[in-house]
């Protein structure tokens, strides 16, 4: 029992950060473009480990997509899978009109009008998908937030 509910804490811990960090980096002129750059870049890492931790819910629910999964199942696999496509195409895209990091790293890069509008037009896209996956998950986060709150409280 206590390693499933350090597992959501663990989870929760994840997604909250995932969340503050992208909000960080949607914002670059409060942060600057190499700060930006390298946030997102990390970003896009820990989003990796991420999807690696919840691979086996992935593979569970996209087995059973058309069968057995339940509807808010089905919804955060769609919702996961347009967020998954929509920041692929923002960090490609960013890596790709780099300013910062990659010619830091060595690695020349161009300045296309056509790849900084996809940059933030999928940035806008990601904004508004996580803005639909909080909301269908909100009572599992207040959910959480009280459960903590209660066991402090008794403690």
């Amino acid at each position: 029992m206590r390693n499933a509910r350090q597992k959501t804490i663990m989870n929760a811990v994840i997604d909250v950060g995932l969340l503050i960090v992208f909000l960080v980096t949607t914002a670059p002129l409060l942060t600057g473009i190499p700060w930006h750059e390298w946030l997102s870049l990390a970003l896009a890492l820990v989003a990796l480990v991420h999807i690696v931790l919840h691979w086996q819910w992935v593979v569970a629910v996209a087995l059973n997509i058309f069968t057995k999964a339940t509807w808010s199942s089905r919804l955060s696999f769609v919702l996961n899978l347009l967020l998954f496509i929509a920041f692929t195409l923002v960090v490609y895209s960013g890596i790709a009109i780099s300013e910062s990091a990659m010619p830091f790293l060595g690695i020349g890069m161009f300045d296309n009008r056509a790849w900084r509008s996809l940059h933030h037009t999928f940035s806008n896209i990601s904004l508004i998908v996580i803005a639909i996956h909080v909301s269908t998950h909100w009572q599992w986060i207040l959910n959480l937030f009280r459960t903590r709150s209660i066991r402090r409280l008794s403690s």
